[in-house]
């Protein structure tokens, strides 16, 4: 193996032509890169510097060590740069739902990850509950969070407008029992809607159950089933249940933002992204609700 050290007081001695200068340099005393240089040659068997000149100069030997020395010691300092960059920047845990908006969420996550190339970014996503758990046992830094009510710690949270929702095609209300689409166990949506049945009376089963909000819409359009869902993901294949149903009108669902205290400087600005993404999404939602209501009306 080939010492870093002493090959860095080689290189240092080719350079400078002179072991004053080049102790100078390394902030050594003469006597130990002579005596770096001694053991370097001891090792490899061979006289790397003429010392009989007025300036000293490499050996035939030392010029063909001299490129892969420079080499050794350019690797070596990648390798601590990166790890001196990892060390620095750290590990970044971000908890989103599994129905938040990916088109929109995907392109702020690649652009981070390529301006901050030293920060490892996490992402997980799933349903509220377990988002809100995990975060609390600080496995996250960010969470974005579905939630009923505003909540007292977040940094910030915007109403998620929601609606039933039937297919266009294929409508299963009306069908005895209530046909449902519907996320798993512990989600949000699901037991808002079922709790909501349930004190209103209806007769309902659970026709198709799934952890994807794309599976979810499509059952929908396909007329397994009526669902709760947020008013933003309403497609063309999608009907909008009316009041008129008799379906209980379900709200105050929030979109909530919640980070830990002590952020790293990359971590509060993905925070401040993340505030702009929400707000603009809130806006959208906000105009979108209004040309529902001016289109019933």
């Amino acid at each position: 193996m080939l010492d870093p050290i002493l090959l860095r007081s080689f290189v240092a001695v080719v350079d400078c032509a002179n072991f004053t200068r080049a102790a100078q340099r390394l902030h050594l005393t003469q006597s130990t890169v002579s005596q770096q240089i001694r053991r370097l040659e001891d090792s490899l068997g061979c006289k790397l510097l003429d010392r009989e000149q007025r300036r000293v100069i490499a050996t035939p030997e030392g010029e063909r060590l001299l490129a892969y020395a420079r080499r050794i010691l350019a690797l070596d300092q990648e390798a601590r740069d990166v790890l001196f960059n990892q060390a620095s920047e750290g590990v970044l845990r971000l908890g989103v739902p599994e129905d938040f908006a990916a088109e929109r969420l995907m392109p702020i996550l690649s652009r981070f990850g390529l301006e901050h190339p030293g920060v490892r970014l996490e992402v997980t996503s799933g349903l509220g509950p377990e988002l809100m758990r995990l975060y609390r046992q600080n496995e996250f830094d960010l969470l974005l969070v579905k939630q009923m009510g505003q909540g007292d710690d977040c940094l910030a949270c915007w109403p998620e407008p929601m609606c039933w929702v039937d297919s266009r095609s294929a409508p299963a209300l009306g069908r005895e029992p209530l046909p449902l689409v519907a996320f798993p166990v512990g989600g949000l949506y699901r037991n808002e809607m079922l709790h909501h049945l349930e004190v209103g009376g209806w007769r309902w089963r659970i026709n198709y159950s799934s952890a994807s909000l794309a599976s979810v819409c499509a059952a929908v359009a396909a007329g397994l089933g009526i669902s709760l869902l947020p008013l933003r993901v309403i497609s063309p294949e999608h009907r909008v249940i009316d009041a008129g149903s008799g379906l209980p009108d379900i709200q105050g669902v929030f979109l909530a933002l919640y980070g830990q205290n002590a952020l790293s400087h990359a971590g509060k600005l993905l925070q401040c992204q993340l505030l702009d993404l929400c707000q603009t999404l809130a806006n959208d939602e906000q105009a979108g609700e209004r040309a529902l209501q001016n289109a019933a009306s």
